[in-house]
């Protein structure tokens, strides 16, 4: 009998030897470091910022081709979890492509599912920014396990609502750029340097609003994925032409079945009316809008936009 029960004894301690060690390889990257992901087409950069305790945050940037310099602010949150940035392959200090086959959402689901897989993240929370949203939600679609909560951080679910919006937000501008922008997308000369000023001006109301762009927003142009962008999206914000405009996902937005958090700027091309409406979309979910921002909610108020995300997380951690 007694070594009966030290046979027991032994079998448990074995048992939670493993469970340990599994948790441990679990989790055993997920120390501050960067590194490189091979994936179909070429290498993906990652860096892990933070090494708290708490479930970590995966970020996926805009774009597509914007890379995860902008998200550098969000760097606040890693005071008590990891925070996962990486580039997208095409841009950034990821290997950049030419090749259009590797260029769709398909593709760029599973390069996120080989990170998460390769990094050993078994329960995180999941951030998208703009396409990141688009992104988010088909990889959600397809790989739900261990997602905990999501954040939708200006976000665009219809292309048709996004060019809709897009025109109504044209509208508020001045005659003149109004008139450059329809002459030159019903000729399509979208490189012309008329098109191209007038395409600054709208991003300056509803892209980006600060007067002084940070380093960080240097990088990110300097590493843009510009033919990733074109084939995908198009040649401005409020054009799309590319394999991306069909894109709708109104009807899916009731399959997610965790906590999501929405949030978009005050003055963002993801206009507020419209993000409300993917609320309505989403029972449980709640609406943040950032004041004094246009898209970029992470440049323009970094510190309402942190106070949003981060309230969100230690919500979720509870």
């Amino acid at each position: 009998m007694t070594r009966t029960l030290e046979k027991i004894s032994d079998i448990k301690f074995i048992a939670v030897v493993i469970i340990l060690l599994n948790t441990f390889c679990a989790t055993a990257q997920l120390y501050p470091h960067e590194g490189y992901l091979d994936v179909k087409g070429g290498k993906v950069w990652y860096r892990i910022v933070g090494s708290g305790n708490k479930t970590p945050l995966l970020l996926l940037h805009g774009g597509p081709g914007a890379t995860s310099y902008y998200l550098n602010p969000l760097n606040e949150l890693a005071k008590d979890r990891p925070v996962i940035f990486f580039d997208q392959l095409g841009c950034g200090r990821s290997s950049r492509i030419t090749d259009t086959s590797l260029m769709n959402l398909d593709n760029y689901v599973e390069e996120v599912a080989q990170l998460k897989e390769a990094l050993g993240i078994n329960e995180y929370y999941l951030y998208g920014h703009s396409w990141g949203t688009m992104l988010g939600m088909d990889y959600y679609l397809k790989h739900p396990e261990g997602i905990k909560a999501i954040i939708f951080s200006s976000p665009l679910f219809s292309t048709d609502l996004w060019i809709t919006d897009a025109q109504l937000l044209i509208k508020t501008l001045p005659d003149s750029v109004q008139h450059t922008i329809g002459l030159n997308e019903q000729h399509q000369t979208y490189s012309s340097p008329d098109y191209q000023r007038a395409v600054q001006i709208y991003y300056h109301h509803f892209l980006i609003r600060t007067e002084k762009y940070p380093a960080d927003l240097d990088s990110t142009s300097k590493s843009f994925g510009e033919n990733v962008y074109a084939y995908m999206w198009g040649p401005s914000e409020f054009k799309a032409t590319g394999t991306l405009k069909n894109y709708n996902r109104l009807q899916e937005l009731a399959k997610i079945m965790v906590p999501v958090l929405l949030t978009c700027g005050e003055y963002d091309e993801a206009r507020p009316a419209t993000v409300k409406y993917y609320q309505s979309l989403l029972p449980g979910s709640k609406l943040i809008v950032i004041k004094n921002s246009g898209h970029n909610t992470m440049i323009d108020n970094t510190e309402d936009n942190n106070e949003a995300i981060g309230g969100f997380l230690k919500k979720m951690d509870k």
